[in-house]
C-alpha cells in the first residue's frame, strides 16, 4: 500500500473555495436568485404569479434531468468534461434571460439552466469529496455548501441593490455579470484536482457496489423526498408572500430573503457539528422538527412574525438536511461515490419540481399563497415520519 497524498491548508482552502464559488454560481445566481426576483418580475408585468410558479417548475424539471445525467455520467473523467461544459451553459442561459420577455423563451431557458444546475450541483461536490477522501479529509466536504449560503446573501444584495434602476429582463444582468469570472476561476481550479478513477478501496480490494435501493435506504429516500417538497415552497415564494402580506415599503419585503441568506451561511458548519455530537440520524430528526416549525409559522401567523420565523428556521436547516442525508446514505452504501449523490439530488429535484407545480394548481383553483404553504407542512411531516424509520448504519451493517 502507498501512503495517502497530503494537502496543505492553502490547497484545502483553494479547493473548498472553488467548489463553494461554483455552487454559488449555479445554485444561487442560477436558481435561488429567482426567488427575490419573482415579486419584481410580477410587478413589472413580465408574467403573472401563476406563470412565475410554472417557470420555477420548468427550472426544477431541468434540475432533475441534470441530476439524472450525473447518475449516468459519474466517472471522474466524465466529470472533468461536463463541469466546464455545463458552467458555460449556465452563463449562456443567464445572458439569454437578460434579452427576453417572451414566456416560452423564459421557460425554455430556465429549464436548460436547471439542467446545468443539476449536473454541477452533483459533480462539483462529488469530485471534491473524492479528492478529500484520498487525503483523509472527507469530514471537510460539507464546507463546500457554505457557497450556497453566501450566494443567497449575494443574490439578495444583487436584486435589492439594483431594484430601482433595472426592469423586466434587465434584472438578470447582475447575475450574468457576476457569474462569468466566478465560474471561470472555480472550474479552472477543480479541473486541476488529482483524482484517479478508483477501482480498489484503501485495503486493495476491488470495490463492489451495494444496491442503492434496499430496506435501509428506502425510508431515507422517502424522508429526503419530503424534505425537498417541504423546503422548496418558502425558498421559492417567501419574498412573494411578504409582498402580498406586508404594506408597500416594509423592510421585510426584501428582508425575508436576507434573513434566509444570513441563517444559511453557518448552517453547514452547525449541522456537521451537531451530527458529530449527537449522531447523524438524531440530528436529521431534529433538523426536520425545526424546519417544520418554520414552514408552519408562515401558515399559523401570517404577517411579519410568521415570515421572520419561516426565513430563520428554514434558512438555518435546509442545507443541514442535505448534508446529513448524504452522509447517512454514504454510511449505508459506502462504495457508491458520486452515483449515490446523484440519485439523492435527482429525487430532491423531482420533489422540488412538484412543489411549484402544486402551488400553481392551488392558486389557479382559487387558493391563497399562504395556504399553499400547508403543502410544505404536510411534506415535512411525511419526511419526519420516515426519518424515524431509517436504521443506524452500524446496526444495518451488523445485521448478519
Amino acid at each position: 500500500m502507498t501512503s495517502s497524498p497530503t494537502a496543505t491548508p492553502k490547497q484545502l482552502f483553494t479547493v473548498l473555495l472553488a467548489g463553494s464559488l461554483v455552487l454559488l454560481v449555479v445554485h444561487t445566481l442560477g436558481r435561488f436568485i429567482y426567488t427575490p426576483l419573482l415579486p419584481y418580475l410580477v410587478a413589472d408585468n413580465q408574467f403573472s404569479a401563476p406563470d412565475g410558479a410554472a417557470v420555477a417548475t420548468w427550472n426544477y424539471l431541468g434540475y432533475l434531468m441534470g441530476a439524472m445525467l450525473a447518475i449516468r455520467w459519474h466517472r471522474i473523467d466524465q466529470i472533468r468534461f461536463m463541469l466546464p461544459l455545463f458552467l458555460a451553459v449556465h452563463v449562456l442561459t443567464t445572458l439569454i434571460m437578460t434579452q427576453t420577455d417572451n414566456l416560452t423563451v423564459i421557460s425554455t431557458t430556465r429549464w436548460l439552466n436547471g439542467v446545468a444546475n443539476g449536473v454541477v450541483f452533483v459533480q462539483a461536490p462529488a469530485l471534491i469529496l473524492e479528492w478529500l477522501v484520498l487525503r483523509n479529509r472527507a469530514t471537510m466536504s460539507g464546507l463546500v455548501y457554505i457557497g450556497v449560503g453566501a450566494g443567497l446573501l449575494v443574490s439578495s444584495g444583487l436584486v435589492s441593490g439594483t431594484a430601482d434602476f433595472l426592469e423586466g429582463a434587465q434584472r438578470w444582468w447582475p447575475a450574468a455579470v457576476v457569474s462569468i469570472p466566478l465560474a471561470w476561476w472555480g472550474v479552472m481550479q477543480l479541473r486541476k484536482l488529482d483524482v484517479p478513477v478508483r477501482e480498489h478501496d484503501d485495503s486493495g480490494q476491488a470495490i463492489t457496489n451495494t444496491p442503492l435501493i434496499d430496506r435501509a435506504s428506502i425510508p431515507l429516500f422517502l424522508s429526503y423526498a419530503g424534505a425537498g417538497l417541504g423546503y422548496i415552497l418558502p425558498m421559492t415564494f417567501l419574498p412573494l408572500l411578504a409582498k402580498i402580506e406586508l404594506p408597500d415599503g416594509h423592510f421585510l419585503q426584501d428582508g425575508t430573503w436576507m434573513l434566509v441568506a444570513l441563517f444559511t451561511i453557518p448552517a453547514p458548519w452547525l449541522w456537521n457539528k451537531l451530527g458529530a455530537i449527537m449522531g447523524d440520524l438524531p440530528a436529521l430528526r431534529l433538523n426536520f422538527i425545526i424546519q417544520l416549525a418554520g414552514v408552519l409559522a408562515a401558515v399559523l401567523w401570517p404577517g411579519a412574525i410568521g415570515l421572520v420565523l419561516c426565513a430563520v428556521l428554514v434558512g438555518g436547516t435546509f442545507l443541514g438536511t442535505v448534508l446529513l442525508t448524504q452522509r447517512i446514505g454514504r454510511a449505508l452504501h459506502p462504495h457508491q461515490g458520486p452515483r449515490l449523490s446523484a440519485a439523492m439530488v435527482a429525487l430532491y429535484g423531482f420533489t422540488q419540481m412538484v412543489g411549484p407545480w402544486l402551488t400553481k394548481q392551488w392558486l389557479d383553483s382559487g387558493g391563497t399563497l399562504v395556504s399553499a404553504f400547508g403543502i410544505g407542512v404536510a411534506a415535512l411531516v411525511f419526511g419526519l415520519v420516515f426519518a424515524f424509520c431509517v436504521p443506524r448504519p452500524e446496526v444495518w451493517h451488523s445485521r448478519y
